[in-house]
């Protein structure tokens, strides 16, 4: 079995190791440089490689082909794969190949995927069962399986990865939400990356879970045409149900296989509406693998946030500084700011996917004292928002962006660092950013 993987970021050098761990064929060819780890890791395993281009005649003689989920299907490379015929699998596909006699719990949606991951993570860690916390969020899920198996897979997958499955299925699939982003890869049709999110359910049966917001009108209408065969369990802040997750008199419940969760939302660990989301899909996925009341409790209330999510990182003369690096669509700054209570001087800018920053001139008048852009190019920040906002400062390096909002935030202020962008501008990745903005407050 000829195995290509196409791409040797995380999740290809992952398939690779799994591939080469079930003896397939493997070559790994990226039309980029290859990082060094991962160079010496496909060396130390004897995996043949190749880097800054791609040898059409091995490729294209593959068995089957593994793609990153950075490939977008109109590459001149795709185009030719298509034709040939080869078929195309995702890591995640591969990796379930070789696990799908594990609980698989897998969880989608446009944001608060990594946050809601995390926490149905340390649920099952805090109930004492043997899980893995894989797939967008750290280590792959095919890197795991090869190296470490373990006997509960919590997986956060992006559309990018559900495009390329064929017969992966998870016990437990959650959908947290659906608003638009990156709409470029999908022939910026909404219905396409409606349908590309609900792909996580496509192979689910009646002995399956399907988790999912009632509240959010793209699922909500997709699920009045569409069927679902797996069981459905909805969560709802606006609306009080028989069974699933819902708010009544300020108490979370969770109420699945007749024994409910019940808790003080102002106990939850985190924060903000959003996040009470977040905690009733992470507590509803527990008590679907039978994982006790008292441990969901427990987990809900103990949480500690992730990194440039949300990330508390100091307090400088009266100045609280969060960073929420990984904020790059409209839609998380929304959420961001919708969770503050606070005067906040928003640091933002970046790459800019085609955003449509109205959807936040509302929070920005009604919360933001100043906007500090730290981009290369800070035009579509300022033609969507300076009408709104009187204060609005240029800087195109980290170190001055947290100077000039220090400048302008007062005592009791909060500086956020949400960029509702990508970071490629300027930055690595989004956790270069967090981390440089994290440094520069140290230094203040």
């Amino acid at each position: 079995m000829k195995l290509v993987i196409l791409g040797a970021g995380e999740s290809g050098i992952g398939a690779a190791l799994l591939g080469k761990k079930q003896g397939y064929n493997v070559f790994v060819s990226d039309g980029g440089q290859i990082k060094d780890i991962y160079k010496q890791e496909l060396a130390v395993n004897q995996i043949a490689f190749e880097e800054g281009h791609h040898s059409w005649d091995v490729i294209l003689g593959a068995d089957e082909i593994v793609k990153s989920p950075g490939i977008p299907e109109k590459s001149e490379l795709m185009k030719k794969v298509r034709e040939r015929g080869v078929p195309v699998i995702s890591e995640i596909e591969l990796a379930w190949r070789f696990s799908k006699d594990k609980k698989i719990i897998a969880i989608t949606g446009s944001n608060g995927k990594s946050t809601t991951t995390a926490l149905t993570y340390h649920i099952f860690r805090t109930a004492g069962l043997n899980a893995a916390l894989v797939g967008n969020i750290g280590v792959s899920y095919a890197r795991q399986v090869a190296i470490e198996p373990a006997d509960y897979y919590i997986i956060e997958i992006s559309s990018f990865q559900l495009d390329d499955i064929v017969a992966f299925k998870p016990d437990v699939a959650i959908l947290l939400n659906i608003t638009p982003d990156h709409l470029d890869r999908y022939d910026y049709k909404m219905e396409n990356y409606v349908a590309s999110k609900f792909r996580i359910a496509m192979n689910q049966t009646k002995d399956d879970y399907f988790i999912y917001c009632m509240d959010d009108p793209e699922i909500r209408s997709y699920l009045a045409t569409k069927p679902i065969y797996s069981e459905p369990i909805p969560f709802s802040i606006m609306e009080q149900l028989k069974e699933g997750g819902f708010i009544e008199n300020d108490q979370v419940n969770i109420n699945v296989k007749d024994e409910p969760v019940i808790m003080s939302m102002y106990d939850l660990a985190l924060k903000g509406k959003h996040n009470l989301y977040n905690s009733m899909a992470a507590g509803i996925a527990g008590r679907t693998m039978d994982i006790r009341k008292e441990k969901i409790r427990e987990s809900l209330s103990t949480f500690k946030s992730l990194e440039h999510r949300m990330e508390y990182v100091a307090t400088v003369r009266g100045v609280d500084f969060i960073n929420d690096s990984k904020a790059t669509n409209v839609n998380s700054v929304w959420f961001a700011l919708e969770s503050m209570e606070r005067p906040v001087i928003l640091v933002m800018g970046g790459v800019d996917k085609g955003n449509d920053y109205s959807a936040i001139r509302e929070l920005v008048r009604e919360k933001v004292k100043a906007i500090v852009c730290l981009g290369v190019d800070n035009r579509p920040i300022h033609e969507a928002l300076s009408k709104d906002m009187e204060v609005m400062v240029n800087t195109d390096n980290m170190k001055d962006a947290v100077n000039a909002a220090f400048q302008l935030a007062s005592k009791g202020d909060v500086v956020l660092l949400s960029p509702a962008c990508a970071s490629f501008d300027l930055f690595k990745n989004y956790e270069e950013r967090g981390r440089q903005f994290k440094e520069a407050v140290r230094e203040l």
